[in-house]
C-alpha cells in the first residue's frame, strides 16, 4: 500500500483553487474591457480607447503578481485568457466598427471579425504552444499589443478631430493588419528574458524616466507609435533574417 496519491493532494488542490488577489485584476481587465464596449456604444470613442489600454496593464500585472505570490493556478490560467478575449478581441474589434467601419457595411463587419477571430485563434495558439515555444519571441503579434495598436489609432485620430468617417479605409487597414498578425508566424520579442532584479546602470533608470515624461507629454500619439513601431519590429526582423547568408555545413 502506497501513499503517493495523498502527498499529491494539496498540490492538486492548490493547483485547483481559486486565488483572491491575481483574479482580482484579471476581473479589472475584464471591467476595462467590457467599459470600453459600453462607451464606444455611446459614441464616447476616447473613454473607450483609454479603458483598453487600462485593460492592457493590468492584465499585465495579473500574472505577476501571480508569480510574486506563488498563487498561479489552473482556474487562473484560463479566467485570464477568457478576460483577453474581451477585453482585447471583442471590445477592440467594436470599437473601431462603432468608430469608423460601420459605414464600410459588410466589408466594415467583416474587417472587424477578422480581427475579433484572429484574437481568439491567436489566444488559442499560445495556450496550446506555451510549453514549446521559445520564451524569448512571440509566435504572431500578442493580443495586448493589438488591441493597443487599434485603439491608439482611435485614440490618436479623434484627438485630431478626424471623424471615424473621414478615416474608415485606414481603420479597416489597420484593424486587418492587426488581426493577420496576430495569427502570423512572424517573431515580435517578448521582453521576458530582461531580468528586473539585477543591477542597472544609473543612464538607464535616466532613460526610462525620460520614456515616461515622453508618454506623459502626449499619451495618445507616443502610445500609438509604440505600439504600431512595435507591430513592424516582427517583419524587420524577418526580413533581416532573410538577408542573412544561409550557413554552411562544416
Amino acid at each position: 500500500m502506497t501513499t503517493e496519491p495523498n502527498k499529491r493532494k494539496p498540490l492538486d488542490l492548490r493547483r485547483r483553487s481559486i486565488y483572491l488577489l491575481p483574479n482580482l485584476f484579471t476581473t479589472g481587465a475584464l471591467f476595462a474591457g467590457f467599459y470600453a464596449i459600453v462607451q464606444a456604444m455611446n459614441g464616447r470613442f476616447e473613454f473607450a480607447s483609454v479603458a483598453i489600454f487600462i485593460a492592457m496593464v493590468l492584465d499585465g500585472l495579473d500574472g505577476r503578481v501571480a508569480r510574486l505570490t506563488r498563487t498561479q493556478s489552473e482556474f487562473g490560467a484560463e479566467y485570464d485568457s477568457l478576460s483577453d478575449m474581451v477585453s482585447f478581441g471583442v471590445a477592440p474589434s467594436l470599437v473601431m466598427y462603432e468608430w469608423a467601419l460601420k459605414g464600410l457595411g459588410k466589408w466594415g463587419w467583416f474587417a472587424a471579425f477578422i480581427y475579433c477571430a484572429g484574437t481568439a485563434l491567436r489566444l488559442a495558439r499560445f495556450n496550446t504552444n506555451i510549453d514549446i515555444v521559445d520564451k524569448r519571441y512571440f509566435q504572431g503579434l500578442p493580443s495586448p499589443a493589438a488591441a493597443a495598436l487599434v485603439a491608439g489609432f482611435v485614440w490618436v485620430m479623434g484627438d485630431f478631430d478626424f471623424t471615424g468617417h473621414e478615416m474608415r479605409w485606414y481603420a479597416a487597414a489597420i484593424t486587418v493588419f492587426a488581426g493577420l498578425t496576430m495569427v502570423s508566424n512572424v517573431r515580435f520579442y517578448s521582453f521576458k528574458d530582461l531580468n528586473v532584479r539585477k543591477s542597472v546602470p544609473f543612464i538607464a533608470i535616466f532613460l526610462l524616466a525620460l520614456f515616461f515624461i515622453l508618454i506623459s507629454s502626449y499619451p495618445p500619439g507616443v502610445l500609438f507609435l509604440l505600439f504600431l513601431g512595435y507591430a513592424l519590429s516582427g517583419y524587420v526582423m524577418w526580413l533581416l533574417e532573410l538577408r542573412k547568408p544561409p550557413q554552411q555545413n562544416s
